[in-house]
């Protein structure tokens, strides 16, 4: 069994690895990243890199997948919430409790989001964000929010329009400096999709 202070060692060497990431994303762009640059700026030597990713891809890939990771767990968690939401839902709107809690997570790991999602990061990403969006209420089971029987339009339009629309305001607000906060954000973010960007925008009652 490994020790505490070996488990400690390794997150904090994972830690600096991913912080050199996103800072020479921020002053190279990814694809322009070699691994020497990582271990330099995280002073490590080359041979503790490999020990944990095996290449700059495979670093990508595994700080993506844990960012997804946690934020389907903070949607899992919070499930029954966001469902009694949309049921009793009212012409008052409540932000979901959802989208407060993972735009306080987007805010507590802005920098590598803003990096990774910015014009010079991993475009891929946006992908495999938007597949989560769409899976989080498409996810084929009794609970699941949108109902294939009840679409109104074919699914993979809607698909695209609800990620799309989700990501584009995340980028806005970390682009712009995150001046709202993660209430407010839920707020927003609650009232457009629950009433349509025309009512947002105050031409639709």
């Amino acid at each position: 069994m490994r020790s505490l202070e070996t488990d400690l060692r390794v997150i904090r060497t994972r830690e600096s690895i991913r912080e050199a990431l996103v800072d020479l994303i921020e002053e190279k762009g990814f694809d322009a990243i070699k691994v020497k640059d990582l271990t330099t700026r995280a002073k490590i030597n080359r041979g503790t890199f490999y020990a944990h990713y095996q290449d700059k891809y495979d670093l990508m890939n595994k700080c993506q997948e844990e960012v997804i990771n946690e934020m389907a767990g903070i949607v899992k968690e919070n499930y029954p919430d966001m469902i009694e939401s949309l049921e009793n839902s009212s012409t008052t709107l409540k932000p979901f409790k959802t989208a407060i809690l993972l735009f306080e997570y987007l805010n507590q790991n802005s920098r590598f989001m803003q990096a990774v999602l910015g014009p010079y990061g991993d475009l891929a990403f946006q992908t495999r964000l938007k597949n989560f969006m769409w899976n989080t209420i498409y996810e084929k089971h009794s609970d699941t929010l949108i109902k294939e029987e009840k679409l109104l339009v074919p699914g993979e339009y809607l698909a695209s329009y609800i990620s799309s629309a989700h990501l584009g305001v995340i980028q806005q607000w970390l682009n712009s400096g995150r001046k709202e906060s993660p209430e407010e954000m839920g707020r927003i973010l609650s009232t457009i999709t629950m009433n349509g960007p025309f009512y947002a925008a105050g031409i639709k009652n």
